[in-house]
């Protein structure tokens, strides 16, 4: 059997260097084609008809006046009369026409009579929510009653809270219906080619052998990708109504109102030490929402194992869109609310928090040595102990500056996949596999990974992914797509290669276990002047490819992916305390995630992190109105996101020593988003010396801030 190991950095050739994007040219040129690009011969445009309230009942539906609009073919009701509708946006209707414009008119002529209710669409007062709060029990460690009433112990205490965030896809959600006969094509924007396929299945009630699922590219996805949706069933449901090609594609303000978002968390803390700064107690009141299914529990306190704790935790029921994964569920807020905490703490003991965390870093657990070198490394990439001063104390003017940090976990291990290698007589090496760039790489790493273990130049490498008739490669969620893909890639290149060696050894007068690939050749390993070029060896195949199958995991070939990733962020910002603008100077990330494949690819996992992190933390809120239940922002105007004027200077280090190596490849998408509230937070306390309690930290809330005064 081969050693399907991952070769020592040493000698890879490929694997960990700074490598383009296969898939770059196509995309910068315009080639790459989305769902939104997707044409089809007589192809219809759907729309849906949303409801304009936030908690109603259907009463009647008339589709009538739609129907007959000239250049409509078909209408279908997704929700119909009795149905209780849950939030504003909800899908009641579609309308399939020959252009946009006509579906929009034809959407404009179904009438509905709606019965309003009672609703609910903010949480942060937790006074108002009634019967739609759902406490959790309590949960307690060790005896913090004890911990918090010692003689010695310093605590503080404070509210902290992240607002509801929304996604933001550049693409929005959509697919392209298509039947013939039976059989269902789908052009899908999304995360999860493979997965879909079943969910038409089951909605549709036909076999999934029937349900063809195909796309390239998608334009953004982070976590809200991977269901068919209503309206994805509406599109299917009009293209089988009128024998057409149908395509249906969110705008902008659903986009925001039903597809997916970050869920809230607020909460109150209270929190011990000795005067050494040693952590003692944590005790937390959280509460938090993502919609009508309220909103799960942070991990709290986040990282840190205080050996008191008491918890306590409600999810909050609102009239709102739902929430989706949002890249790194719970984590940016777990990580908010205690990393904000224990900064506040180190402030009261008047010790540098890098110091206090530090002290502590022993309670992180099995990671804490790695914390730890991570964290001296950031400090000296951001001269923390040189720049670094006490709340409040910096610079005199109006403009202030300071430092804050973060640190952060995630799991990341491959999920199972499935990878067929073909190497063809002409040379090419096809890997065939359905999995999904979103965007994060996943092409490129697949086309290393073959190039490498064959020893072929990239170029060699013709890549198919994104087809159900593929191998299953996985869905690309919780940043285990890399893992899993690398991991089957690296089997099936292996053992196609070993078939390649015992088809062309006797031609080279020695057995194949006793063959290499080197640079682009075939040779013997103790006689390097005997051996092929790979196209020679390639051709010694005649008119029979060779061709294998790896999957992931496979405990008979080994563990080439493990778990568990985290890393560091330090912001260094400025605080205009005349207009309570803060601005991010700079940013600087430690991260680690076992094996890279491709640094370039991975650096800029963290750059983008970064970025998203910003505009969460500075722009990113979801406004809903009471009165009406509605969202007041649902557009891009009013809804920020962090643009180029407000990326500041980055600085991103990838740990990369011998152990990391050794783990294998495990995913890093999600984690260095967790950080960049809390460390941006934290650096904005210590430049103003109060606390801006919750997210996003915009110029009204630093204001506020600033005129109540606080900890210093």
């Amino acid at each position: 059997m081969p050693d399907y190991n991952w070769p020592e950095p040493d000698s890879a050739a490929l694997v960990g260097k700074r490598i383009s994007r296969v898939d770059g040219p196509a995309k910068v040129t315009g080639t790459a084609k989305y769902t939104y690009d997707v044409t089809r011969p007589g192809m219809l445009y759907a729309k849906v008809l949303r409801s304009p309230y936030a908690h109603c009942r259907i009463v009647s539906i008339d589709v009538s006046a739609a129907e007959k609009l000239p250049g409509v073919e078909a209408v279908y009701v997704v929700q119909g009369a009795g149905t209780e509708i849950h939030w504003q946006g909800d899908d009641i209707a579609a309308v399939a026409a020959v252009d946009e414009q006509t579906a929009e008119d034809a959407v404009q002529n179904i009438k509905v009579q709606y019965k309003q209710l009672a609703h609910l669409v903010q949480e942060e007062d937790l006074s108002k929510a009634g019967d739609r709060a759902k406490p959790a029990a309590e949960q307690v460690v060790g005896n913090p009653d004890e911990a918090f009433a010692a003689a010695e112990a310093v605590t503080v205490e404070g509210y902290y809270g992240t607002s509801v965030v929304t996604h933001c896809c550049l693409e929005s959600h959509g697919f392209v219906a298509e039947w013939e006969g039976d059989t269902l094509t789908v052009y899908p924007s999304t995360q999860a080619v493979e997965r879909l396929t079943g969910q038409f299945a089951e909605a549709l009630k036909i076999p999934a052998t029937n349900v063809h699922t195909m796309m390239q590219y998608v334009g953004g996805g982070f976590g809200s990708k991977f269901a068919v949706d209503r309206w994805g069933i509406a599109a299917a449901h009009l293209a089988k109504q009128t024998g057409k090609p149908v395509k249906l594609m969110l705008e902008r303000a659903p986009e925001q109102m039903v597809a997916g978002n970050r869920p809230s968390v607020y909460a109150k803390v209270k929190i011990a030490a000795k005067p050494d700064g040693t952590l003692t107690a944590w005790e937390s009141d959280s509460w938090s929402t993502g919609g009508m299914g309220g909103g799960g529990s942070p991990p709290m306190p986040y990282i840190w194992n205080f050996p008191h704790q008491r918890k306590r935790h409600t999810a909050v029921s609102i009239n709102a869109g739902s929430a989706r994964a949002w890249r790194a569920p719970n984590h940016p807020q777990g990580c908010y609310v205690t990393m904000c905490s224990i900064e506040d703490l180190a402030a009261k003991l008047k010790m540098d928090p890098l110091d206090l965390v530090l002290k502590n870093i022993a309670l992180t657990g099995e990671r804490s040595e790695l914390y730890r070198q991570e964290l001296l490394k950031a400090a000296e990439l951001m001269e923390w102990k040189r720049r670094w001063h006490p709340r409040a104390q910096g610079s005199p003017g109006p403009v202030k500056q300071g430092l804050g940090l973060a640190l952060h976990t995630w799991a990341g291990r491959g999920h199972a996949a499935e990878c067929r290698i073909t190497i063809h007589p002409d040379g090419y090496v096809e890997v065939s596999t359905c999995t999904q760039d979103i965007g994060t790489g996943t092409r490129t790493v697949i086309a290393i990974v073959a190039a490498e273990t064959l020893g072929v130049p990239m170029e060699m490498v013709k890549l198919n992914i994104g087809d159900n008739h593929l191998p299953p490669g996985g869905s690309s969620g919780g940043s285990t797509t890399v893992g899993g893909v690398s991991s089957s890639t690296r089997r099936a290149a292996m053992d196609a290669r070993e078939q390649l060696f015992a088809r062309i050894a006797s031609g080279l007068g020695t057995t194949a276990e006793n063959l290499e690939t080197v640079n682009g050749t075939v040779r013997v390993k103790n006689d390097p002047s005997k051996g092929f070029t790979w196209k020679q060896a390639a051709a010694k195949l005649g008119v029979n490819p060779v061709s294998a199958m790896g999957k992931n995991p496979d405990e008979a070939k080994g563990a080439l992916t493990s778990s568990g990733v985290g890393g560091v962020q330090m912001a260094d910002v400025s605080v205009d305390t005349e207009t309570g603008v803060v601005r991010v100077n700079k940013m600087v990330a430690v991260q680690d995630c076992g094996l890279i494949v491709d640094m370039k690819t991975a650096e800029s996992q963290v750059y983008g992190a970064m970025i998203m992190g910003i505009g969460y933390t500075l722009f990113e809120e979801r406004v809903m109105d009471e009165i009406t239940g509605r969202m007041l922002n649902p557009n891009m105007e009013f809804y920020k996101l962090a643009g180029l004027a407000d990326t500041p200077e980055m600085v991103v280090h990838m740990w990369t020593d011998a152990e990391q190596q050794k783990r294998g490849v495990i995913g890093l998408g999600e984690p260095p988003t967790i950080s960049p509230g809390a460390a941006i937070a934290n650096a904005v306390a210590n430049a103003t010396g109060v606390r801006v309690p919750t997210l996003p930290l915009t110029p009204d809330k630093v204001l506020a801030a600033l005129e109540k005064g606080g900890l210093a």
